[in-house]
């Protein structure tokens, strides 16, 4: 499923027209990424959770020179599956 699909799937059990399903997932899109952005936690109770882990810099190796490299401080996004999500894909 895509984006695409959600607003339809909302549009069709919603009785909405697709310019409004497409608002109400675009905001929902929004405030997450937003959210996520400002270091808060995510949660959809049941289903899943976001949430951002910090990494300090440190030292890699470029895999085709065998160079040593400095990593930047990064942060990137996770997604924790939640546990009634686990037992209905689980069967």
């Amino acid at each position: 499923m895509n984006k695409i699909d959600l607003i339809q799937a909302l549009k069709d059990s919603n009785h909405l027209s697709k310019s409004e399903a497409e608002k109400i997932v675009t905001l929902s899109f929004d405030r997450m990424a937003e959210a996520l952005s400002q270091g808060d936690r995510v949660e959809i109770r049941g289903l899943c959770s976001f949430f951002v882990k910090k990494y300090t810099a440190y030292i890699g190796r470029n895999p085709k020179t065998g160079e040593l490299v400095k990593i930047a401080p990064k942060k990137l996004p996770f997604f924790k599956v939640g546990k009634e999500l686990k037992e209905w894909v689980d069967g």
